[in-house]
Parts: C-alpha cells; structure tokens; sequence
C-alpha cells in the first residue's frame, strides 16, 4: 500500500482479527506478546488517551508484575523504533499514551467509516450503496481481535465490536432482503447462525430469506429449531418479533412477501393492529419529568453513555439502562438530566415515575397502581384499563408500541416492581435507578454511581454557592468537598445550609463538620439528610449483614480484603466474602478492584454511630491486630528472608493468612494493605496491644524502608519504641530504638538520630552483640554526615568487626558500603573502592538486590574519584539493571544522576541531560531533603559542564538550602563548591571567591583530600 500523496509505502494495522502490520507490501515483526497487547489496546482507542493504569491492565490482566510501568514505556520505545514512523503514531499524553493513525492506517477506522456511511445512504433511500459499503465491512472482519488470545481487557473490547459487525450482518442481509435477494444470502446467513445460534434477528433474517426463496417448510422448520434451542439454553421462549415472523410465514401474510420496502421489525408490527389511535400530532406529548438541575455537574462518562444508548438506532428490543449507587450519589439528578437531554428522541412522550423502592415512611409502589397511572398519562381512559396486572401489563405493552417513548423508574425497588412496567418496543428507552443492581433483568445495562472526583466537588459548590463567595475561601470550599466526601447529597445539603445561613462562613461550616461525632446531624436539611439515607439501606438488610456493616465500620484501611474482613468478624474467609458481597450489593461498600472493598469515610462514621452493646469490638480489633501482625510477618517471611526474627507467632489468633507465593505477591500485599497497617499498628498501641504493636511495627519497617517513605517510618518506628518500654524487652528496645535512629539519618535529624543510637547501644552492650553491631553502623553513618569522619571510620571499623565475628553477612555489607561512602566524601577512592567491592561481592551472594544497587553505585563513585570512567559506568550499569524505581525510589534517583555524570564525562551530552532531570523528578517526588541534598548537587553538575551556569547555580544554591538546613557538611560543601563554580562562568568573582573559601573551610574540617575536592 502506497500513500496516494508521496507514492511512498505506509504503514497499515489489521486488528479486527489476527493483528497485522504492514509496511507496503513488507509485513512489520511487532514484537513480544506484551508490545502487541500494547500496541492492540492504543489502536482499539485511535486518538484517545490509554492511561497506563489500562495498558498494565491489557497487558498482564490482574497480575501485573512489580516493574509493569517501566515494562510499558519499554514496550513503547520499542515499537516506536520497529514501525516506521512509529514516534509519530504512538505519543505521550499525560499519563499513558495515545495512537494517531489516519484513516488509512487501520481497519478499524475503515470500518467505523463504512458504517457511517451505510447509515446515511440508509436514510436518504440509497439502499443498494448501503449494500455496498456494509459488504465492505463485513469484508474487513477477520475474527476476534488478537485471535481472541489478547487478555481480559481486549477481550472486552473485542466483544464491543463483535455486537458491532453483528449489527453491520444483520442489516446488510436486511437490505439484502429487501432487494430481492433471498436464496444466495441463505449459505452465509447459516454460517453466522453456526457461530451465534441464539441470534433471533438472525434466524429472522434466514426464515424470511427461506420463505421468499419457496422452501416455506425449512422457514417454518428453522422457527422450531431456535425454540428448542433457546428453551433448552435460556429457558425462554423466542421473542414477539421472531414470533410474528413465524405466524405471518404460517399464514402467507402478504407482509412477508418479497421486495416489501420495509424493515423486518416494521412487517412484523404491522401484524397486529393498533388497539388504540394514536395520539394528534397537535397534542402535546405528556412530560412528567422533574424539573433538571441547572447546577448539574460530573458524571461526564455515565452521562455520556447514557445519550449513547437512547440516540442509537433501534435494535430489536426496548433499550434498559439501569443507574446503581449508594443512597445520595445522585442516580436520580443524572437520570432526570439525560432524560431531559433525550426528549426530542423521543417525541411521544418522557415519563418519570417514582417507585419508592427506599423513601422514608412510604412503602413501595405496586406494579398494577403504577401501570394504571402509566396508562392514564398516555390518555387510555379508565374503562379501557383492566383491574388485574397481566391484563394491565398486556395493555400497557401494546399501547407502548406504538409510540417513542422514554420512560424513567426512579427509586426501584426489586426486579420484580420493574419487570411488567418495561415498554416492549425497540423505539423505547427505560431508564431504571435504584440503590441495588437488578441481576435478574436481562439485556439491561448498568451503570454504577461512585463518589464525585475532588475537582467534580469543588465545581459543585462553586455552582451552588456563586463564584464570589468561593473565591473569598477557597481552601475552606476544598476542605468542605473533602469532608463530603465526594457524595451529591452531602455536598446539596451543606451549601443550603450556608445560603440559608449568609453570615456563615464556610470556614465556620468547616469546623462544624470537623467534628465526626456530630458530622451526620450536621448534614441535614429540612427534609433531607445522609443520616436518614443511610438508615434506610442499613434497615433493609438483616441482621447478621448489619452487625458485620458495624463491625467493619472499625476497619481502618481503605481497602477492605475476605482475610482481613474474616479476621475482624470471626468468621472463615469464605463467609466474609459472601457478607461484604451483600453490603457492596447495599451500596454500603465500594469495589475498588477485585477481591477489595472501600467503606466512605461517611458510611463508616454511620457504621460507627449504630454500634451497639452486645457488638464485641475489643475482640474484634484484638482479632484484627492478631491477623496483620501474623499476616505482615508471612509477607517479611518472602520478601526478606534473612531478617531476625522476635516473638513466636502461635501466640496470636489463628487466622486465614492470603497466598503469597513471591515476591511480587508479597509486595503487592504490603502495598495493598500499607494505609490499614499504619492505623492498625497505632489501634494496637492505643489500646494496650504492646507486644503485637512491636512486633507489627518492626516488620513494617521493613517494607517503609523499601518503598522509602520514611516520614512514615519515623512514626511507627517510635510506636514500636513506645511499645517495648511498655512491655520491657530490652532485646526489642534496643533494635526498635536502632530502626528509629535509621528514620532521623534518613530525614536528616543527625543530632537525635545519635541520642536514640547511644541508647541503643548502651541497651545492646551488656548482652545483644548483633544489637552491638547495628547500633555501631548507625552511629558511623550519622557521624559521618555530620563531617565528623574519624568517629565515623571507627563506628564503622568497630561494627565491620562484629558482623564478621557474629557471621552476619548481610549486615557486614551494608556497614562496608557506609565505611565506602564515608571514605569517598573524604576523598580516600582507593579505599572506598576497596569496601564497595567487598559489599558487592557479598551483597550478590546474598541475593539481596536492594544492597547491591547501593554498592554499586558507591564503588562507581570511588571509580570515578580514581578517573576510571569506564569502569564506573560498568558500575553503574549493573546497579540501574537492577533498579525499580517504586523500590528506594530516592537511591534510584543517586544512581540515575552519578549515570548522568558519566555519561557527559564520556561525551553523551543529550542523554545525560535526560537522565539528570529523570533523577531531579524523581528525588523531588519520592526522596528526603537528604537524598535531594545529593541528588540535586550532581545535577548541577551536569548542567555546570553543559554550559549553563545560570541553572548550576539555581541548583546548587538549592541543594545548599537543603545541606545547611540538615547539617549534613559534606553537601553543604560540595554545594558551596558548585555555587563558586557557576559563579566564575558568570563572571562574578567576587561571589565566587567568597563560596571557594566557605567550601575550603568545610572541607579542612573535614580534612578532605585535594583528590576530594575535585567536581
């Protein structure tokens, strides 16, 4: 294929079917199985952003692996370097990315445009060039896309757009048939009924084409086949259409003879008469819709599916979209909205009905009262109306088709309420709300309400309340939609309690909801109230569902699993499941994903409000501080196997712990469950759980400490402190009081970082020699960023000593890479090359990757210290390879920016620049000012070497902001250095000379070698 502009070969995708790509005549090599559902999953959305959420999801279905992120932007690169011209198909959207294709470059649009253009040929008459564009694209279907092997994700896409070459068949043999064709189409219409035998447009299609080709008898025949079928699958009967089909075949009805110039469903009608005349086009059309919210704000994607399905052409049957979600989410705003959004579709009438499935102190509305109302409406006088529901229902299914109507059932209660009010005419749209999703209804569409977006939130309230009153506080109108929590109700009620209050501030408001014991009473309005909306779904469930609804309400994580769920209700896994299953059905839950539940914060202050005296909750909170103690110590168990261990875990509960069969379980676990953890470890503080508090917190740390927040570690690190002077362990104290130590060299608190270490070494000497020896580490490295590098080196020395006798290796590596970056500051390469060696070596023997990217990129620094360039970027080649930037994402950063280094050393000036400002954004959203220090002093390097000093300066100046601030001399120095050294290329001396001889100072008192004080 050849652009019809350059006469040069382009690029073409097939993926309707197996995927292909082709340049000219040459078919492309695309890759892995992972870069082909990449590829596949842009293309399926041409010109829309894929987040990368999406293309992780496409790519691995539910088990991605820990690195799926960086696996992707790999996979991109890649076929963007394998299709000609691929950096200008696949692009970089803000979060994920987005394919460009033309019109020209892939069958999907192909198809999409044929289609279009076989619908307007349809309504301006030209039936034979709709044949013609339609047999294109059937023409273009191959198959399933990727064959069908493409993952969940694609899967689903590929089911969207089978229901859309089916549509495409099933009018192409429509037309067909009106055309005159009949015994040709015959052969094909059998094999598409081979592959979709319960199609009842289909079967219509080939009786019809049967009848007209005289084999009346196999039209007839076919009809008994698809009953059987659909009796012996489905256990129903064909539909009325398919129905009348039969009997106007059976009866040679003249509406089925060939070359009638309408649609199969319009000869159908014809069949049976019109009990009623329908209404004068000079009566207006009845409309008993509520009034539609000026103010409506979000909902931008239910609202938009929602048009969607009520303007798409008809298709053989009443169209249902059904709207689920918790009291007060705004099912009923959205329907009434697009409802009124929809009316000129539907010309004959809108029809808004409430069912009163959960309205306080009023039962719920019966079929039969509804169905007479329904009818009255559409002008049925009342001695035509029949007294029983089956007659009524009948009645009201006949005059319904006869007309475009869009019938709206608000607050339903049960499937049962809403089946005989349905319309059975294809020109229909129902539009169904309700707090529970109707399972049993089939062909109906759901759509499931969750809470507004922040930003939805806030626009609401601007809304409402004007934009001058916003604006004058506008952090206020922020803490308010958060308090609300995203709920419309919420938000509705407290901005007419400040209209009705206009000396009230919203800061007033603010403070007055602050306050989670009287938050609910606040967030009432007249009539309406959360605390009444909630209690009505509370009331509807039984008893057992509403003691599990209060317990839960004690569960402080945002993600609620069976385990944890199972351990705070007593029950076994299995059981908990059903019971969050049926409070998610209440819409008294959330799903955040498969397997896990949320609970609004609104919800659990309501869940906390109706708890009651026989509920046990101090065994349940035992219970669950039992579960993740034992739970976080199985997950330490696989990711870090080498740690000592404390304390006996059959002294806890017995519970059902989750499957973690690797690392990537494991980890995907802890950061699953990190927000439960940090509330469950204070629960068991607070409330006297001593041991299982330290032990908790001590296993914590280990993954705070991988995933580098250690703001959080700090804080449960003196959890764990608190905890263990209550149960008096002095072996605990003293290794929780070194892990708090680590926490202060980590935020840079040198000064308390070394009270809490000599205390903890003053604990570890009389009988822990391993306590001994970390304490002694810890000691080194936080003298050694206070400059005092002497006491540094004997800490260390001392501790290197200990690991060695205790046989320790894993800890003798990590004090050798401490006594490495400690002789590097001081300008001693060959030593510090020497100790990073020896930590490398034991680190890889070890296995434990983590250590080892941190000794290799100390034994690059003291190579690059040597001037041995090459083998410093051996080095840290080694240590990228085995980074993740979600694990100590801050060394990661430290890696990334010494790679940078070497690579302008070694004249690659454009990839060291992309590589600093990688480790500059990298350090700036995950590290500690510590680790910024650092970072952003070698990044000002680069940009110094570059030629831009104006940046340098900018950095350094920064990064000695940080430094100083710490007290870690070191950077401090070494920024001061920098800021001299741009200061030069500028042509300011006198600024430079000033911070060469604040540098000098530092570094004599340091006494750094010259060798040190080179940048």
């Amino acid at each position: 294929m050849e652009s019809a502009a350059s006469g040069l070969p382009v690029v073409r995708f097939n993926i309707l079917g197996s995927l292909e790509g082709w340049h000219g005549e040459r078919r492309l090599r695309l890759g892995s199985p992972t870069q082909e559902r990449v590829l596949v999953t842009l293309l399926l959305e041409p010109g829309r952003m894929v987040p990368m959420t999406r293309l992780v999801a496409a790519a691995w279905d539910d088990e991605p692996p820990q690195t799926a992120g960086h696996q992707i932007r790999k996979a991109v690169a890649a076929l963007r370097t394998r299709i000609p011209g691929g950096s200008s198909l696949i692009v970089t959207d803000g979060a994920g990315y987005r394919a460009v294709p033309v019109d020209d470059q892939l069958d999907l649009h192909e198809f999409t445009r044929r289609s279009q253009e076989a619908r307007q040929a349809v309504a301006a008459g030209q039936t034979a060039e709709a044949v013609g564009h339609l047999r294109a694209c059937l023409d273009l279907w191959r198959g399933p896309v990727m064959a069908g092997t493409g993952g969940a994700v694609i899967s689903a896409a590929s089911a969207a757009l089978e229901e859309r070459h089916m549509a495409v068949a099933e009018q192409y043999f429509e037309l067909q048939l009106e055309l005159g064709q009949s015994g040709e189409l015959i052969g094909p219409l059998r094999e598409l009924i081979t592959a979709h035998p319960l199609r009842e447009t289909l079967r219509g299609r080939l009786m019809l084409a049967l009848y007209r080709a005289g084999r009346q008898a196999e039209a007839l025949e076919e009809f008994g086949r698809v009953r059987e079928l659909l009796v012996e699958e489905l256990g129903i009967d064909p539909g009325a259409e398919l129905t009348r089909l039969y009997e106007a075949i059976l009866r040679d009805s003249p509406e089925v003879a060939p070359r009638v110039p309408q649609s199969v469903a319009d000869r159908a009608a014809l069949l049976v008469p019109a009990p009623l005349d329908r209404p004068s086009e000079t009566d207006p059309a009845p409309c008993t819709l509520p009034y539609d919210l000026p103010d409506f704000t979000g909902r931008d994607a239910e609202l938009a599916r929602l048009l969607e399905v009520g303007r798409d052409p008809a298709g053989g049957s009443t169209r249902i979209v059904g709207v689920d979600g918790m009291g007060g989410s705004g099912k009923t705003a959205l329907a009434v909205h697009a409802a009124h959004l929809l009316a000129p579709d539907y010309p004959d009438g809108q029809l808004f009905v409430d069912l009163r499935g959960f309205s306080p102190g009023e039962k719920a509305q019966e079929p039969s009262v509804v169905l007479h109302s329904l009818l009255r409406t559409l002008g049925v006088p009342d001695d035509r109306i029949p007294d029983d529901l089956e007659r009524r229902t009948t009645l009201w299914r006949t005059v319904s088709a006869q007309r475009k109507l869009l019938l709206l059932l608000d607050n339903a209660a049960d499937v049962a309420q809403v089946r005989p009010l349905l319309p059975a005419s294809e020109d229909c749209l129902a539009i169904l709300t309700g707090r529970v999703r109707m399972l049993e209804l089939d062909c109906a569409e759901w759509l499931s309400l969750g809470l507004l977006s922040a930003d939805d939130s806030t626009t609401l309230l601007t809304r409402m309340l004007g934009v001058d009153r916003t604006a004058a506080e506008p952090q206020a109108v922020d803490h308010l939609a958060r308090l609300c929590c995203g709920l419309p109700l919420a938000l509705r009620i407290t901005t007419a309690r400040l209209r009705n209050r206009p000396r009230w501030t919203v800061q007033y408001l603010v403070d007055r909801l602050a306050d989670e014991t009287r938050r609910l009473r606040e967030l009432s309005a007249g009539e309406r109230s959360v605390e009444a909306t909630l209690r009505l779904s509370y009331q509807a469930m039984e008893e057992d569902q509403r003691a599990a609804f209060r317990l839960l309400g004690l569960h402080p994580g945002s993600a609620i699993d069976a385990h944890s769920a199972a351990a705070l209700l007593g029950t076994d896994v299995h059981d908990a499941e059903d019971l969050l299953e049926q409070l998610l059905d209440a819409h008294l839950l959330e799903m955040h994903e498969a397997g896990l539940y949320g609970i609004h914060d609104l919800v659990r202050t309501y869940a906390m409000s109706v708890r009651e005296a026989e509920d046990d909750e101090e065994g349940a909170v035992g219970r669950l501080v039992s579960y993740y103690t034992l739970a976080a110590d199985h997950a330490c168990d696989v990711l870090f196997p080498g740690r000592e261990r404390f304390g006996d875990p059959s002294e806890w509960v017995a519970s059902e712990l989750p499957r973690l069969d690797g690392d990537d379980q494991a980890l995907r676990w802890f950061d699953r469950e990190h927000e439960a953890l940090l509330g469950v470890v204070a629960q068991a503080g607070a409330q006297g759980l001593h041991r299982s508090a330290a032990l908790l917190a001590r296993d914590m740390l280990f993954y705070l400490d991988l995933r580098g927040h250690y703001e959080e570690f700090r804080v449960v690190g003196r959890i764990g402190v608190d905890a263990c002077r209550q149960i008096g362990d002095q072996t605990l104290l003293g290794v929780s009081l070194g892990n708090l130590a680590v926490a202060h060299w980590w935020l840079g608190d040198f000064q308390d970082g070394i009270a809490t270490a000599q205390e903890a070494l003053e604990l570890a000497s009389a009988n822990d020699r391993r306590g001994e020896a970390m304490c002694t580490d810890v000691l080194g490295l936080l003298h050694g960023a206070l400059g005092n590098f002497e006491e540094a080196r004997r800490y260390l020395d001392q501790g290197i000593a200990l690991h060695r006798e205790l046989g320790t290796p894993r800890a003798e590596a990590q004090a050798l890479t401490n006594l490495s970056t400690v002789e590097t500051w001081a300008g001693h390469y060959a030593e510090a090359a020497r100790y990073a060696a020896r930590a490398t070596e034991l680190n890889r023997r070890l296995g434990e990757r983590s250590n080892e990217i941190s000794s290799l990129t100390w034994l690059a620094l003291a190579h690059l210290g040597t001037g041995e360039d090459e083998r410093a970027r051996a080095c840290l080649a080694q240590a990228l390879e085995l980074c993740d930037e979600s694990r100590k994402p801050a060394n990661v950063a430290f890696a990334l920016a010494h790679w940078a280094r070497v690579c302008q050393r070694l004249g690659e000036v454009r990839s060291a620049v992309e590589h600093a400002e990688r480790a500059l954004d990298l350090v700036s959203t995950e590290g500690t000012a510590l680790r910024q220090a650092s970072v952003v002093n070698v990044v000002g390097l680069v940009h110094l070497h570059r030629g831009a000093p104006d940046r340098a300066m900018e950095l350094h100046r920064h990064a000695h902001e940080l430094a100083s601030r710490l007290g870690y001399r070191f950077e401090t120095a070494r920024a001061l250095h920098g800021m001299a050294a741009a200061a030069q290329v500028l042509g300011d001396e006198p600024t430079a000379r000033q911070h060469r001889q604040a540098a000098e100072a530092l570094y004599d008192a340091m006494e750094v070698t010259e060798a040190g004080r080179c940048l």
